[in-house]
Parts: C-alpha cells; sequence; structure tokens
C-alpha cells in the first residue's frame, strides 16, 4: 500500500493532530495504541471517540480513516521507574531528564509500528515527536528519528519513513495546525476529547481541555493555548 499510513496515536492533542494531518494526505490511515502501564491511561480511553469525531468532521477522513491497533508492552511499565509507570513525584532527575521519561519508549513504539506496518503492507509511520517545545526527551529528537528510520529499514530490508509533522513547531503552532487542517470544530474537539494530563485528570475543565492544569503536559499545553490565542487577537 503505497500511499498509506501508520499513525501511532496515543489519544493526547498532538496525536490527534497528526491524525488529521496524516487523512489529509493518505488514501489508508490505520492507527495503533500502545498500553504500558502508564498512569494517564486516560488518555488511551479518548482514542475510540476522538477516531469517531474525526470521521463526523469530514467525509473525506471517514473515507480514509482504516483499522485500529492495540498493542499491549506491560514489561516496559515494569521496567520503568519513572512517574508515568509509578505513584513518583514529577521533578527533574539527577540525569538532567524529566521524571516523566520513560526510556526506549520511542524506540519501541516505532519498532513495533513497523512491524505492524510491515504486515499492513504499510512503510510510513506518524508521530507527534516534538524537540522545539516539549519535555526534553532524546527519544523524541529528529537525530534520535532519523536514525531509528534507517535502522528498522535496514533491519526489516525495506524503506520506511518515519513522519514527524510537529518536529519543528511549538504548541501554539500545533494548536495552528489543527485550525488549518479542520477550523473551529477540529480544535473544539480536540479541546474537549484528547487527554494530555500525566495525571491522568479529566474532572478539571480549562479552556484548552481536561488535566490537572499543573503536571509537565498541562503546563505545555496551556502556555500553546494562550499563545495561539494571543497571536489571533
Amino acid at each position: 500500500m503505497t500511499n498509506a499510513a501508520l499513525v501511532l496515536f496515543s489519544g493526547g492533542q498532538d496525536s490527534t493532530v497528526c491524525l488529521a494531518w496524516a487523512l489529509q494526505r493518505y488514501e489508508r490511515v490505520e492507527t495503533v495504541g500502545f498500553a504500558y502501564g502508564q498512569r494517564h491511561s486516560a488518555e488511551l480511553a479518548q482514542r475510540a471517540t476522538l477516531r469517531e469525531g474525526l470521521s463526523r468532521l469530514n467525509d473525506r477522513w471517514a473515507e480514509h480513516l482504516g483499522q485500529d491497533h492495540m498493542l499491549e508492552l506491560p514489561e516496559l511499565g515494569r521496567l520503568s521507574d519513572t512517574a508515568l509507570t509509578r505513584d513518583a513525584e514529577i521533578e527533574m532527575t539527577a540525569a538532567g531528564l524529566p521524571s516523566t521519561f520513560v526510556p526506549g519508549r520511542n524506540l519501541l513504539f516505532f519498532t513495533y509500528a513497523a512491524a505492524l506496518a510491515y504486515r499492513r503492507g504499510m512503510r510510513t509511520l506518524v508521530g507527534g515527536m516534538c524537540e522545539t517545545d516539549y519535555s526534553g526527551y532524546p527519544d523524541c529528537r529528529n537525530e534520535t528519528l532519523t536514525a531509528l528510520a534507517k535502522a528498522i529499514s535496514l533491519g526489516m530490508d525495506a524503506d520506511f519513513t518515519l513522519e514527524t509533522p510537529l518536529m519543528w513547531i511549538d504548541k501554539a503552532a500545533t494548536w495552528a495546525m489543527a485550525d488549518e487542517l479542520g477550523g473551529a470544530p477540529l480544535v473544539d474537539l480536540i479541546v474537549e476529547d484528547s487527554h494530555t494530563c500525566y495525571l491522568g485528570i479529566r474532572s478539571r475543565r480549562h479552556e484548552w481541555g481536561y488535566g490537572c492544569g499543573h503536571c509537565p503536559a498541562c503546563d505545555l499545553r496551556a502556555k500553546g493555548w494562550a499563545k495561539w490565542q494571543a497571536a489571533k487577537s
């Protein structure tokens, strides 16, 4: 399937924008999510709602949206001693990385996604990684993912492409991209139904969506929203 893509879809803001981006560009788009024992599993619970919402927003998107896949990676959660997989404080570690960093997560995600895509006849993987406005994770960097794409292609003897449409933009530009792709309806869908909060809180509603309002993920999302709103006024 040459004009097809597999989107790493968590149910968060970034992956939802990437899914809309892929639906604009590819004839067939499938999604894959990963359950690894993350504290913010509320994010995964939003995936079906967001897929349905995107289909309702655009007939073309509905036509192009294909099968969803969910992969279980429990060992990643067991191996990881992080604030995303344990009841631990979110803070900077002695290594200079946030305690929310799950070592090897994106490397495993793309490798498993590539294995699935190989079987499904697809060679393009899409992820919402970004190194412009992010939490400092080394496996979100363009250099990492460029090397990974080469390793996957060599290891599977097939030319894989890793698309990262958010790599060089900040959170404000991510909101703007959503607006460009689907207008106010897509922005409203992301605000109401996507989930970003690391603590998995969906009982507190803010103008930018649901969350605790103070974890790094909420902070980035809120600041991006404020910057985007200010640029529009």
